[in-house]
């Protein structure tokens, strides 16, 4: 399998979503590349009980993409090694009205993983500034006290939004939660055949909505705003990778080895010593069991 070098996956710099290939050639078939992710599910799940041990830092990933971008078969195949205590799940859908009651970011704080787990958010507080941009009449709903009419969603509003975002994710980074942002890019020819492969399957029947059809049409608004969100908010503690999409297990390997390459450079995150007491009465604690009647 071709070596590859994470970085070129980080958007280090202001970038152009229609350069950048929504296809990855690791040079190896199918069993290869899902053996090798088999391999860095192995290392993660090792990781992640340091982590637990350790205590000091959370792990968030964030997913982003256009329907049938494979978020969750993603989330099911880089995550299944790993011990089901210190993973957590969140899929954000439309705001409920209890969560329409606070800001936008309160359902997403909320959601944030503890120290010594590795949470993930498939779509993520990015909705609010690409599902709403494209349909800016949704932010009427959040009852905004300066927002009472579409003219009030202007560019200052979408400028202030952003700022918000990256002063969260700067919050909580600076307070030991590590983050990644994934966006899986897809390209629109993958996803008419994933969507066709939807109607076709009887059952991934489920999956498929008419409004599915309907946001389709709007896919050049979308990526405008994913190229935008990229660029305003990749930052050194909270950087976004694309990752090309339109082969499912290159895009779960590369995120798998995306991950575990930065999270062992977090060479303080290990187990927790023994206190002293503890350790020098090991041999005593094990008498004590071994002469149990």
């Amino acid at each position: 399998m071709k070596k590859i070098d994470i970085k070129q996956f980080k958007a280090s710099k202001p970038i152009l979503l229609k350069e950048i290939p929504t296809s990855f050639d690791l040079d190896a078939d199918t069993e290869e590349i899902e053996k090798k992710l088999r391999k860095i599910r192995k290392k993660l799940a090792k990781l992640q009980d340091t982590m637990y041990a350790h205590r000091k830092y959370a792990a968030l990933v964030c997913l982003q993409g256009m329907d049938t971008a494979g978020k969750d078969s993603l989330i099911r195949e880089v995550f299944k090694d790993l011990n089901a205590r210190g993973v957590v799940v969140h899929s954000f859908k439309v705001p409920t009205p209890l969560e329409l009651k606070h800001d936008y970011l309160w359902r997403h704080y909320i959601a944030l993983p503890a120290r010594g787990k590795v949470g993930v958010f498939n779509r993520t507080h990015y909705e609010n500034v690409l599902v709403t941009r494209v349909h800016p009449e949704y932010i009427l709903g959040e009852n905004l006290p300066d927002v009472t009419t579409l003219e009030d969603v202007n560019d200052a509003f979408w400028d202030k939004r952003f700022e918000q975002i990256n002063n969260f994710e700067k919050h909580i980074a600076e307070n030991g939660t590590i983050i990644f942002k994934f966006y899986l890019h897809l390209s629109k020819d993958e996803q008419k055949n994933r969507l066709l492969r939807r109607l076709d399957k009887e059952n991934k029947n489920w999956k498929f909505s008419p409004d599915d059809l309907k946001e389709r049409k709007l896919w050049d608004n979308y990526q405008v705003c994913y190229q935008d969100a990229i660029n305003r908010t990749s930052k050194p503690h909270a950087p976004w990778f694309t990752i090309p999409a339109d082969d499912k297990p290159t895009a779960r390997y590369l995120v798998g080895k995306i991950i575990h390459e930065t999270l062992k450079q977090y060479q303080d995150i290990k187990e927790p010593e023994l206190d002293d007491d503890i350790k020098a009465n090991l041999e005593l604690y094990i008498k004590q069991l071994q002469g149990e009647q």
